[in-house]
């Protein structure tokens, strides 16, 4: 177990990789991009971690979330998971809430100290939530914007909201928190616009680019920490 972030060290430095273990990040949404989140703060060496999903893995996720397996179908995805990170590293404390995200119980995720916290879930009400609370409590916390209908992984940007651009879903995001008072938000979001899909009744994705986009969270809540 001592070797497992012998490589981190190298490049960080122990008293950081230790330091590292001692946080707690709280991730909501486990599909193409909290997965990724999840799975690098995991091997980067975060020690304490929840993770908050209502859905079950479906056959559609296979192409684009790192829990989507056919042994994992139809398993709740906050289940999965929580056996995924154990089997990277089992000291890490992992809380999982197989729950929706609303405004009743938003604060029942706030318990415990938190020290970054992670939106990676796509409906809006829900978003707009977690941000409301993060802001109230003083926790930093980075939202992602919209990775469907997208190619190109190196579109994405890591920008305060009022200063986004292009993205449909940071359009929404902007006026909402404007109404609520809120006038600072750090968000990935991309550049590139949206493709048309060829099935108007669902949103296309591919592997490479909500993969990239939580990489990129990641590697910012890292640097934060």
């Amino acid at each position: 177990m001592d070797t497992i972030y012998q490589r981190t060290e190298t490049l960080l430095g122990k008293e950081k990789v230790n330091s590292l273990k001692e946080k707690r990040v709280l991730i909501f949404g486990l599909g193409g991009v909290g997965s990724y989140v999840l799975e690098a703060l995991a091997r980067v060496g975060i020690g304490n971690m929840m993770i908050v999903d209502k859905d079950v893995v479906d056959i559609t996720n296979i192409n684009r979330q790192i829990i989507a397996l056919h042994s994992t179908i139809g398993r709740p995805k906050v289940e999965v998971a929580k056996e995924r990170i154990m089997d990277i590293n089992p000291k890490i404390t992992v809380t999982a809430r197989q729950e929706w995200v609303t405004q009743e119980n938003i604060s029942s995720f706030f318990q415990e100290e938190i020290h970054y916290v992670i939106d990676a879930i796509d409906d809006v009400s829900a978003k707009i939530c977690i941000i409301q609370e993060c802001n109230k409590r003083g926790i930093p916390c980075i939202s992602c914007m919209g990775t469907g209908n997208k190619l190109d992984p190196m579109a994405f940007k890591i920008e305060d909201i009022f200063k986004t651009n292009t993205c449909p879903l940071a359009k929404i995001m902007r006026k909402k928190l404007k109404e609520i008072g809120i006038s600072k938000q750090k968000v990935l979001f991309s550049t590139e616009l949206p493709k048309k899909s060829l099935d108007t009744s669902v949103i296309g994705s591919v592997s490479f680019v909500p993969s990239v986009a939580g990489l990129l969270i990641a590697s910012e809540v890292v640097k934060e920490l």
